[in-house]
């Protein structure tokens, strides 16, 4: 049973730094490939970040590409998304999510996680 619990939202000023966290409550977290996503008011979700079970293998949106960072640590059960930089284009609610994990896939679409958390807030300021 994967369940996902993200925190670290907030407000921040333009500029500013926020790191989120999602924590999974499960026994075979190790096993799961991780995406961020996020959704801003008005528009569809949309694909952040995503990082391979293992942790060698990233992948990111243009649009966060060198300010944003994904990474894990299997041994908490937990995956991180440092965000600098950040814009107020980057307001959304941001989402984990997990699926099992294939060698050399790096995932990017909503269709292909099987779990979600419930999503935390990031605001920011101009």
């Amino acid at each position: 049973q994967v369940q996902l619990v993200e925190s670290g939202g907030g407000l921040v000023q333009a500029g500013g730094s926020l790191r989120l966290s999602c924590a999974d409550s499960g026994r075979t977290f190790s096993n799961y490939a991780m995406g961020w996503f996020r959704q801003a008011p008005g528009k569809e979700r949309e694909f952040v970040a995503h990082i391979s079970s293992g942790g060698s293998s990233t992948n990111y949106a243009d649009s966060v590409k060198g300010r944003f960072t994904i990474s894990r640590v299997n041994a908490k059960n937990t995956v991180y998304l440092q965000m600098n930089s950040l814009k107020p284009e980057d307001t959304a609610v941001y989402y984990c999510a997990a699926r099992g994990d294939t060698w050399g896939v790096s995932f990017v679409l909503i269709d292909e996680y099987n779990y979600w958390g419930q999503g935390t807030q990031v605001t920011v300021s101009s």
